[in-house]
């Protein structure tokens, strides 16, 4: 890959012709339209995601004549470019340029550009950017793209994979699944955690529609003009949570719904009867983790460790402990209820406190509170066996 360096262009003629589509949060054009500033593998823009601190601190740098990093280009013809590294950098500039945000000026108060004294104007767009052109294959460029962040924030892997894979597929992804203006955001947002602009929702969608083989399925389908499966798999799998739990929990944003799709979906649920039960251990004391709720019930409310029930405490442990010995004792019998039952050598054992845990008579799931009236010590293997008996 060939690079050239250039020291003599300025801000003026980076955002000559400068657009921002404020649908899709990306810059366009720039260099009087020989730029295109955000090209299918670079990431959405995200300078503005967090209050618009990190686009204000451009703008303060440049007029500070702080230098804000290298920015790269990739020449893709003649008369054309494409940013390479750089492009939020580039993007808040041309945003501040034709007003979309304000910095705070030495008196603390918003100024935009079209209200800045001539002289501060002028500073910003004669401030020239150190820009490196680079020329090579596709290959060459997407790996160069993968390695340099010289600024902001890392890549994450979807971004990466949506650089390496570009084409009409990504494109097509990023139109309904990075488009934050997109009117189902926020009932996807119920179910999975994250942004639109940093991919997070479109991720989700190729993992489930790809089983967790996203770069294959990407490979696959670089070159398809349309993202029919992809789309249809997520709103069917959207549209099965939703169906199965009519009442939407906090606990269920960021959850496996598509391994449990895939788990589960053939099974028949009653909507009403899954409701009363997921309230049910909503309001028990006893369950510590609730984002297993969901995963429990779908399973035939069989597997407790989900739930990670509150088990009984020191004190409760070394009171029954304590009962239980004596008894075994005057008895001549061991001090674990199912040994006692056998007829091995552990059927008269006395075992140490440390060598036993606490068990609920009455299963959890079955009804049985954790409470002292309700709990015994068992040996550890016997405990173990036991299971949710």
């Amino acid at each position: 890959m060939n690079t050239t360096l250039k020291t003599n262009i300025t801000v003026k003629e980076i955002c000559e012709g400068f657009e921002y589509n404020e649908l899709e949060g990306k810059g366009l054009f720039g260099l009087g339209g020989k730029l295109t500033i955000q090209p299918e593998y670079q990431r959405n823009y995200i300078y503005a995601s967090d209050g618009g601190k990190r686009e204000q601190a451009v703008i303060e740098s440049i007029l500070k004549g702080y230098p804000i990093g290298l920015i790269y280009f990739n020449r893709v013809s003649e008369k054309n470019l494409e940013v390479l590294d750089g492009q939020q950098r580039i993007t808040s500039i041309g945003r501040f340029i034709t007003d979309k945000f304000a910095i705070k000026d030495e008196n603390g108060l918003p100024q935009n550009f079209s209200g800045m004294a001539k002289d501060k104007k002028t500073k910003i767009l004669e401030t020239k950017l150190l820009i490196y052109e680079c020329e090579g294959t596709e290959t060459e460029i997407k790996e160069w793209f993968k390695t340099i962040n010289i600024a902001g924030v890392p890549l994450n892997n979807q971004e990466l994979l949506n650089a390496v894979y570009s084409g009409p597929f990504v494109t097509l992804a990023k139109e309904e699944f990075s488009n934050s203006q997109n009117s189902n955001i926020q009932k996807w947002s119920a179910y999975i955690k994250g942004s639109a602009n940093r991919q997070d929702f479109l991720e989700r969608a190729l993992e489930w529609v790809s089983k967790g083989d996203i770069g294959a399925y990407m490979t696959k389908h670089r070159y398809d003009k349309n993202i029919t499966e992809l789309k249809k798999y997520f709103n069917i799998v959207i549209d099965w949570v939703s169906k199965v739990f009519t009442d939407v929990e906090d606990e269920m944003q960021g959850l496996e719904w598509g391994r449990l799709y895939a788990q589960h979906h053939e099974r028949a649920y009653n909507p009403k009867k899954v409701s009363e039960a997921v309230q049910k251990l909503y309001a028990d004391p006893y369950v510590k983790n609730r984002k297993g709720i969901f995963e429990y019930v779908l399973g035939g409310s069989n597997d407790t460790k989900l739930l990670d029930v509150r088990i009984f405490d020191d004190a409760t442990k070394k009171v029954i402990y304590k009962e239980q010995t004596a008894k075994a004792e005057k008895k001549n019998e061991s001090n674990c209820p199912h040994c006692a039952l056998g007829h091995d050598v552990n059927k008269a054992k006395i075992w140490k406190l440390e060598e036993m845990d606490a068990d609920h008579v009455a299963a959890w799931s079955k009804g049985g509170a954790t409470t002292a009236k309700n709990c015994q010590m068992l040996c550890k293997t016997h405990n173990r066996a036991k299971g949710n008996r």
